[in-house]
Parts: C-alpha cells; structure tokens; sequence
C-alpha cells in the first residue's frame, strides 16, 4: 500500500519531490538557480534563496525564507538543484502571500472619501511601518516609481500603485509565465 502511493507521488516527473510543478516550472526554476550558482559547482548559496525565488516571480516572506533554511551569511550553507524544487514547490503553492485583491482590500482602509485614494503619507507609514518594513531609501524609490503625482490634498489613487508593484520590475518578463 505504501509503495503505490509512493509511486504516485513520482507519476509524471523525473524529480520525484517535484511531482507537482509542471515542465515549464521545471524549466524556469533550472535557469533561476543556475544563475545563482556563481561557482558553476552545480550548487546555490542559501543566503540568495530569496532572491532566487523572487527572480521566479514568487513573493516568499522573510519568514518563509528562514523557515525554508535561507542562510543569513553568504557561504554558510548550500543546496543542489534537486533540495530546490521541493522548495520552489512549497513557495509556489504557499497562500502565505498576498494578492492584488488582498492588497486593496487593505488599503481600503485607509480610502477616507471612499474613492480610490488614500493620503500618501499614510501609504509611506504603512510601508515604513507595517509586516515586513521597507528602509526609507526602498519606500523614496517605490513612490518615485510607482506612485502616480499627490494631488493638492497630498492624496494618490492607490490602484495604480498596486498595479505596478505587483506587477514587478519588468511585468513584460513574465507574460507567458
């Protein structure tokens, strides 16, 4: 009994443990860690376990990162390819990131008039101050970057912002992902 159901988790995938993503996710999540394995040792460094994942389009907290065995200091602990993907598939699959629709139901909270915006101000406290805080230099660039202008009120629509933010850096990369 044990071994069929063993045998179902390999079903459809050469790597075992990474039975659940499909060949494209096979593919990208091959081109993401070779490009951090800088020593061409087949091997990544833990410490860029969150930066692989985001290059993957993933949005993995600290928290998970750490929960996952990301390293704190470069050189501590590495990874072969295979210990990836059950990684990437666990990130992938995790409901402990949030959604566009999450995100605006936050800021909800803050739409005094109700019409779509917020006070600027209020959106550099809330990620200045709030879950995984920003650095004043992070927050000066996202604004700069993705906030449309404050009006005479010091107030932005906040759609747009999110829009951009969760679309990444270059949105037009992940088209076909």
């Amino acid at each position: 009994m044990a071994s069929e159901h063993r045998g179902s988790e390999h079903r459809g995938s050469i790597f075992g443990k990474s039975a659940e993503l499909s060949n494209k996710d096979i593919e990208r999540a091959k081109f993401a860690f070779d490009i951090y394995d800088f020593e061409g040792k087949a091997r990544m460094d833990m410490f860029y376990l969150g930066d692989c994942l985001r290059g993957l389009n993933l949005n993995p907290t600290l928290k998970m990162i750490e929960k996952l065995g990301g390293a704190k200091k470069k050189g501590e602990k590495y990874i072969k390819l295979e210990e990836f993907f059950p990684l990437y598939r666990e990130v992938k699959n995790s409901k402990d990131q949030g959604s566009f629709e999450d995100f605006i139901e936050c800021l909800k909270l803050y739409d005094k008039q109700e019409n779509g915006t917020m006070m600027l101000g209020e959106l550099e406290h809330i990620l200045l101050s709030l879950g995984e805080k920003l650095e004043r230099e992070e927050v000066d660039i996202l604004i700069k970057e993705c906030c449309d202008p404050e009006d005479d009120d010091g107030f932005i629509p906040y759609e747009p912002f999110l829009r951009r933010v969760c679309a990444g850096p270059h949105p037009e990369m992940y088209e076909d992902w």
